[in-house]
């Protein structure tokens, strides 16, 4: 009771000033606190009738005579009624009083007697007590019955305000039914100390119980995921220590169908006068958390083949790397042989068929705990772990380029496909090894080897990457730093057996710091990057200038030939970049020959066509190098248009003594004449290779016989006036 009364005064709100106001509004003053005191010992037996008449006069209602029919609870009634009416004339009329007299009505309210029952027997006190201290006076029967009115009144006011107070309790309870009706949350309050715990029927609803009012804390720690039960307990508790503002805590509940739904509870703890209470929403968030996970799924797996992506092949990688590993286990990276040219001829709707297809292909070909990942285009990474040995991986790569040379029908398409991987393990002596990139390394070994097969990573492909990556760097930066020279070799004709100076090859040259880099180090490095455009411009550009410069000097039928790269005829505006530079130089088209490979015709595209005809257009001749070595048809001569053949220096160099080269070196020489195009042999280093070309008719050779490449200047030195080279 006394925490009630406690939580009663506090919802009263009476301060010590309001209970000043209340007297002043009264007009109290200390003479009437005295007046009374003086009176009250003379009215004790006033009391004691009024009280036997007062229960009398209730006894006649049939609710108070409920409350009243007990012999010793009206007697005890009828004892605290009198200690009532002695505080009342005695006081003081202090905190105390007030808090008593607060108590006694709340007393009356808990038994059952209304705030009328309660008016009415204040009436009747006073009317008693003015009959006896008024007697007969006049006007004192008026003053009661005036008593009797204000009273009733006093009644019909307080029945105003407290219907006024009730409609907007009811108002007030309708409006929070309607909130908990409309909103998505289920709404919990938390008595601790009684661990009583009050839902609402949303909060069942989504668990999908039967509602129920009231339950406890282990009912509802009961139903939380075991995974997910120590974070909520902790959530809780950091709240109620004063470590968190508030609770907020995301967990999985069980459902009425014994599966789980992710909710999100919110609450804050109050200290009320019977105890803590903690009150907040639940909601249900099964619906977020599923596309988080989505989202989550998609930002770690690749759309089209649904494989993990590069992000979730770092967890992956990482979470094997931090394991304590008995086994071994290894990196394969794959990727497709020359996968462009599906896409190009018969369109990415395709080629992405042909990628679900690897995909389910590279799959089958995996064990129990495998991981395979996309890296992106045609590039694919599985991850071995549990490797009894290094050689499982090898059996795994095999199985894969097994199951990809099988042919795959794709929209009506047979297609063969193969791939090249390289394999790495994930440990290297016991210390993790940088797998992604030591198989990458091993898949272009793969891929410099020949393609359709796999490599292993050694220490080796580490350093060459290394030295390839000081080249590139080096070598993008020497133009800049005139690092670049060019030397020329001599191109004779044969007169009567005697050479004589036709023109000159020009041959690239790089000196990094000092040392000149030897030619087969750097021209692939060179060739493998966008460098060789800019390279190969500078080339034409100084060889032109310097042969026009030997023309002007006297060496009129001079010619230069210079080697392209298939870069360069890639460029869309070659043509018109290399009629500047012979305006620029002053250079003949007919004095200029530009070299192209076998290897280079073979990547026919439109473009590579149509750049050749532009430039034999403007009257450069085309040679093609090295013929015999690669694959080049026959159609090929007749296809493109050339001017020149070279026969390659292996086959020079065989001739006279070796038959089989003699006989394919005669054919060749054949096959150019017949066709209309001049032969130049490469690599003659001997006077009987020179004599067997004359016999030949070959009508023009070069090689170490007449001269090494050398830079221009040494080169003018063995110049005769004649013409004839000095051998």
């Amino acid at each position: 009771m006394k925490n009630e009364l406690k939580a009663l005064l506090e919802r009263v709100s009476l301060k010590a000033e309001d209970i000043q106001v209340r007297k002043r509004l009264l007009q109290w003053r200390t003479a009437d606190a005295k007046r009374l005191n003086q009176a009250a010992g003379s009215l004790d037996e006033v009391h004691a009738h009024f009280i036997d008449r007062l229960y009398e006069h209730l006894a006649r209602f049939e609710r108070p005579a409920q409350i009243l029919d007990d012999p010793d609870g009206l007697e005890r009634l009828k004892q605290s009624q009198k200690r009532y009416y002695q505080r009342l004339w005695m006081g003081p009329y202090d905190r105390d009083y007030v808090n008593d007299r607060l108590l006694v009505g709340l007393v009356h309210q808990r038994v059952g007697v209304d705030l009328e029952w309660y008016m009415g027997a204040y009436r009747l006190y006073l009317g008693e007590i003015l009959e006896e201290l008024l007697g007969d006076a006049p006007n004192s029967k008026l003053y009661g019955s005036l008593l009797k009115a204000v009273f009733f009144d006093m009644m019909l006011a307080i029945d105003t305000y407290s219907t006024a107070q009730r409609q907007a309790l009811e108002d007030s309870e309708a409006r929070l039914a309607r909130a908990l009706r409309g909103t998505e949350d289920g709404i919990w309050d938390w008595d601790i100390n009684q661990d009583r715990l009050y839902l609402s029927e949303r909060w069942t609803s989504m668990l999908g119980l039967p509602p129920q009012t009231t339950t406890s804390s282990d009912d509802w720690f009961s139903r939380v995921h075991p995974d997910d039960l120590p974070g909520l307990r902790g959530a809780i508790s950091a709240h109620m220590n004063g470590l968190a503002p508030s609770f907020c805590h995301e967990y999985r509940i069980r459902t009425v169908r014994d599966d789980y739904t992710w909710v999100l509870a919110r609450g804050v703890i109050e200290e009320g006068p019977q105890g803590p209470r903690m009150a907040g929403s639940q909601a249900d968030i099964s619906g977020r958390k599923r596309a988080e996970a989505s989202l989550r799924h998609a930002a770690r797996h690749d759309p089209l083949t649904g494989l993990a992506n590069r992000m979730h092949l770092d967890e992956l990688l990482k979470k094997v790397q931090t394991r304590v590993h008995s086994r071994d286990s290894a990196l394969l990276f794959v990727d497709l042989d020359r996968f462009k040219l599906i896409n190009d001829s018969l369109g990415h709707g395709t080629g992405d068929k042909v990628l679900i297809e690897v995909t389910a292909r590279l799959r089958r070909c995996l064990r129990p705990g495998d991981h395979l990942a996309r890296f992106g285009g045609d590039e694919f990474v599985a991850l071995l772990g549990d490797l009894a040995c290094e050689a499982d991986a090898e059996g795994v790569a095999r199985r894969m380029l097994d199951a990809l040379r099988q042919p795959m029908l794709i929209d009506f398409h047979m297609l063969t496909i193969s791939a090249s991987i390289g394999i790495a393990p994930l440990y290297r002596d016991g210390q993790p090894l940088d797998a992604l990139q030591a198989a990458d390394l091993a898949l272009y070994s793969a891929k410099g080897a020949g393609k359709d097969r796999f490599a292993l990573y050694y220490d080796g492909l580490q350093h060459t990457a290394k030295r390839q990556l000081a080249l590139e760097s080096a070598l993008a930066q020497a133009l800049e730093r005139n690092e670049y020279s060019l030397h020329y070799q001599p191109i004779c004709q044969l007169v009567d057996g005697k050479p004589y100076l036709a023109g000159v090859e020009a041959l690239l040259r790089w000196s990094d710091q000092g040392r000149l880099v030897p030619p087969q180090e750097f021209i692939p490095v060179l060739e493998a990057s966008s460098g060789i455009v800019r390279v190969g411009e500078w080339v034409l550009q100084e060889a032109c200038r310097q042969v026009r410069d030997w023309q002007l000097a006297g060496q009129a039928q001079m010619h230069c030939a210079v080697n392209l790269s298939i870069r360069q005829l890639q460029e869309h505006d070659f043509a018109d970049r290399l009629m500047l530079i012979l305006d620029e130089t002053g250079l003949a088209p007919g004095s200029l020959v530009l070299e192209i490979t076998e290897t280079l015709l073979m990547q026919d595209s439109m473009l590579v066509r149509n750049n050749l005809q532009r430039i034999a257009g403007l009257g450069v001749r085309l040679a093609l190098d090295d013929f015999g070595t690669g694959y080049c048809s026959l159609g090929y001569l007749k296809r493109f248009p050339l001017h020149i053949l070279k026969v390659d220096r292996s086959f020079i160099s065989g001739t006279p003594e070796n038959a089989e080269s003699l006989v394919i070196s005669r054919a060749i020489i054949g096959l150019g004449q017949s066709l209309g195009l001049s032969v130049v042999a490469e690599g003659v280093e001997e006077q009987a290779q020179l004599d067997f070309l004359t016999a030949e008719h070959c009508p023009f050779v070069q090689g170490y016989w007449f001269s090494r490449p050398i830079p221009a200047a040494q080169l003018q030195e063995m110049f005769s006036e004649s013409g004839a080279f000095n051998v």
